[in-house]
């Protein structure tokens, strides 16, 4: 009833529809790309030593120990680094910072669905440019008006990767447009193209602590790029919440970026599952997209993703099935434990036999 006082603004909003979270005893769960294990034994030891007196106090308001972490292991100024809760917030200031300039930001036809949710919120006019028949980035269709361009690398929910040199080759021909690339996936299985910041002034380029270090639930992400860049990513932050990222987040993430021998152990097992992962698919007869992300995407020649999916859900097992034009017979299939990975391929096993 109270829906009469909604705005215009507000009743017109498709939000985001983001995975389940199910409270399920014994549930395999492989829908929401999580990492299927726990972040550096350091982050619990930090965000210990952090539980205090000084949680009565703000956090700093520019993270800057957080920042310079970062900084450091990418090997840029720390001007050049922005940090927020979550890459979903990092990628709100760009929308609103970068984005709004009276023509088309391009994206994907297939892609991470928050783009056209923020594109709806900032008012921001989008075209969508079709993935190839077989789900890849054509640079070649993004030469055309645009008010910026936006694409995750690997691509979301294909894992299809884009080369650095193609990245480059789209820089370049873009010159007076943000090119935003959104690495929420690139440690398991790419190179990051914050190589590229240093020459290309446009590029911005996003990552999370959410899927390879396994900080889902800390909710923390950051952009490197220009510092004329970063300084409108501040401008909009300190116009919203000038204290945006917390002590225990800051501690935390600092931990996460000191233990690299933890980070490369966890991306290299679930690099090693998603390859088992995929033949064992294969086997079975599905057709997968070639993958460089911590998920596969599969189709099965004989059987709906619907059906699939709830065939799976009956045996306490939940995928990702995607309503969507050229997908929709597709599963979204986390790369989960060798133990969960069993579990899954046994249940399809017996579904399709």
């Amino acid at each position: 009833m109270t829906r009469r006082l909604w705005s215009d603004f507000v009743s017109e909003l498709e939000p985001y529809v983001p995975g389940e979270q199910p409270r399920v005893d014994n549930l395999v769960k492989l829908n929401t790309n999580e990492n299927p294990y726990g972040p550096s034994p350091r982050v619990a030891e930090a965000i210990k030593a952090e539980l205090g007196d000084e949680l009565r106090l703000y956090p700093p308001p520019n993270a800057d120990a957080l920042k310079q972490a970062i900084a450091d292991y990418h090997g840029v100024d720390i001007r050049q680094v922005f940090v927020g809760n979550g890459s979903d917030e990092v990628l709100a200031h760009a929308f609103n910072g970068l984005f709004r300039h009276g023509k088309p930001l391009l994206f994907p036809d297939i892609t991470y669905s928050f783009y056209p949710v923020y594109c709806g919120l900032y008012e921001i006019e989008e075209r969508r440019i079709p993935l190839t028949d077989s789900f890849e980035i054509a640079v070649d269709d993004y030469l055309v008006p645009n008010g910026g361009i936006i694409f995750p690398n690997p691509n979301a929910p294909t894992g299809r990767l884009l080369s650095l040199d193609r990245i480059a080759s789209l820089l370049r021909r873009n010159p007076d447009s943000v090119v935003c690339v959104d690495e929420a996936y690139i440690d398991f299985g790419g190179d990051s193209a914050i190589a590229l910041v240093n020459e290309f002034d446009n590029l911005l380029v996003i990552q999370t602590l959410s899927k390879s270090r396994s900080l889902a639930g800390l909710r923390l992400g950051f952009a490197i790029g220009h510092p004329e860049l970063i300084e409108a990513l501040e401008r909009i932050k300190n116009s919203f919440n000038s204290y945006p990222v917390s002590r225990l987040a800051i501690a935390g993430g600092v931990a996460a970026f000191a233990d690299e021998a933890y980070f490369r152990q966890t991306c290299d097992t679930v690099i090693a599952s998603r390859v088992a992962l995929v033949e064992a698919l294969e086997k079975l007869g599905f057709e997968v997209i070639p993958s460089a992300a911590n998920f596969a995407l599969a189709r099965h020649p004989d059987y709906s993703g619907e059906y699939l999916m709830a065939a799976l859900r009956e045996r306490k097992i939940i995928v990702r099935h995607f309503h969507a034009a050229r997908i929709e017979q597709f599963l979204r299939i986390t790369v989960g434990t060798p133990q969960q990975i069993t579990l899954l391929l046994a249940a399809l096993e017996e579904i399709i036999a």
